[in-house]
């Protein structure tokens, strides 16, 4: 029977190196190598095992034909126990950066969409007036980075929730509504008309968002609402500089959120086709978690980037845009 104890005295009785190897068992599935990779014999391991199911009262792991798997019960305790180690591993690097004189750490996940009107701006301004805070941003699709919020990798992100996720889970702001549009190099065949319709973009290569990604839905649903469904050249990328790069050596097309699109506008790199594209999506929102408290350097972060009259609000499951 699961065990009835208080959350304090299970939490009292379970040791790090029992959390260090579940983990290591999720990951290797097999006992003897989950031993090897923590440096202790396979009978300690056992032993470690053991006790914590002893202390949760139930069957974390079974014994198959190739190894071991996590019963339904393991799984969850695997996840806190991976969630632990994520969490220390950011303590630690927060604690180094104290030593090193800084104030405190700040992780951003944002959108490619996010970054022009959004974290450059902010993390400009932010940096003045924090600038002993170590700040890194990582750029990814909204799916990827929600997954990256999840296992607490980055503080906060902007973006969007995709369609499978616990909008009760997050916290989530609205920051930046804008539109999505297509672009080519300033020398691109397609500005030879007027006003090229969608239909007559078809023919050119094409780079969009890996499959499955929210703004790749919403393109492939507005072709199919328009009646177009030839089969496109397309190269699938979630890297920015992997877009430009290729846009301005060929004929190749992309959609783009308009502030980047524009922002690569003013540099002479792209140019933004004249065509209402009918590809709409929510807007970024600035999205955190119910269940974490964030650390001073990001609640710094925060209010600076949420004004008074940011619009608060869930963000439900439509799809989404990068």
């Amino acid at each position: 029977m699961p065990s009835e104890a208080p959350d304090h005295t299970l939490l009292l009785r379970l040791k790090t190196r029992q959390l260090l190897l579940l983990a290591a068992l999720d990951a290797q599935r097999n006992l003897g190598r989950a031993a090897a990779a923590m440096h202790m014999s396979q009978p300690a391991a056992t032993k470690l095992l053991q006790q914590v199911e002893e202390t949760m009262g139930v069957p974390l792991f079974t014994r198959q034909a190739r190894g071991m798997a996590p019963t339904a019960s393991g799984e969850v305790l695997v996840r806190y126990a991976k969630q632990v180690l994520t969490d220390f591993g950011a303590v630690r690097y927060e604690l180094d950066t104290l030593r090193a004189g800084l104030s405190g750490v700040l992780r951003i996940g944002s959108v490619p969409g996010a970054v022009p009107e959004l974290v450059a701006p902010s993390l400009i301004e932010y940096k003045r007036r924090h600038p002993k805070v170590a700040v890194s941003v990582m750029v990814e699709t909204s799916n990827v980075m929600l997954a990256q919020l999840g296992r607490g990798e980055v503080d906060l992100m902007l973006g969007r929730l995709t369609p499978g996720n616990d909008a009760e889970a997050f916290n989530c702001t609205q920051l930046l509504g804008e539109s999505q549009v297509v672009v080519a190099r300033a020398g691109h065949p397609v500005f030879d008309r007027a006003s090229p319709s969608l239909a007559d973009l078809l023919g050119w290569s094409w780079i969009l968002q890996p499959a499955g990604s929210p703004q790749r839905g919403h393109f492939e649903s507005a072709l199919h609402q328009a009646g177009l469904h030839r089969r496109l050249d397309i190269t699938e990328t979630a890297s920015t500089i992997v877009i430009t790069a290729l846009l301005e050596i060929s004929d190749m097309l992309a959609v783009m959120p308009l502030s980047q699109a524009t922002h690569y506008a003013r540099h002479g790199l792209l140019r933004v086709v004249p065509l209402d594209l009918p590809v709409h999506v929510p807007p970024i929102y600035l999205v955190t978690r119910v269940d974490r408290v964030l650390s001073p350097a990001a609640t710094a972060y925060v209010a600076q980037l949420t004004p008074l009259d940011a619009v608060p609000g869930a963000l439900g499951s439509a799809g989404a845009s990068t």
